[in-house]
């Protein structure tokens, strides 16, 4: 099987901040200060929300690139949305420059069909140990 991503997260005795490396870069996580965090990163459902945005973007500038097209900017917006127990997560994605509207339908197409839209359609299989140190 091949590896398509890695990250680590560490937390300490402190209350909610994380330690994450993602590939070779490290960030924070936390919780809001109601629930007891420091507020010093996003939320874990704001990476979240953040992953999908920022693959919908890199891919579609990718496709663009490749055909030439005059994409000159994408904005994704992501909301993770609950209702009652079901989870949604609405997209809205902002094209900036001159493209037609074959284009267009394109970039929408290619939108619904980035990584990490079809590993969140395809709900990856999650396997996990638990090992203990003293």
């Amino acid at each position: 099987m091949t590896g398509v991503a890695h990250a680590t997260a560490d937390i300490g005795l402190g209350n909610y901040t994380v330690s994450l490396v993602a590939g070779v870069h490290t960030l924070t996580a936390d919780e809001t200060v109601a629930p007891g965090g420091r507020g010093l990163g996003p939320r874990p459902h704001e990476l979240l929300c953040a992953a999908l945005g920022a693959c919908t973007a890199i891919t579609l500038r990718m496709y663009a690139q490749r055909k030439s097209w005059p994409l000159r900017e994408v904005q994704v917006d992501v909301d993770l949305q609950l209702q009652g127990e079901q989870r949604l997560m609405v997209r809205h994605v902002r094209l900036v420059g001159e493209l037609d509207e074959g284009q267009r339908a394109r970039l929408a197409d290619i939108a619904e069909r980035t990584p990490v839209t079809l590993t969140l359609r395809n709900a990856a299989s999650i396997e996990t140990t638990v090992t203990v140190d003293v």
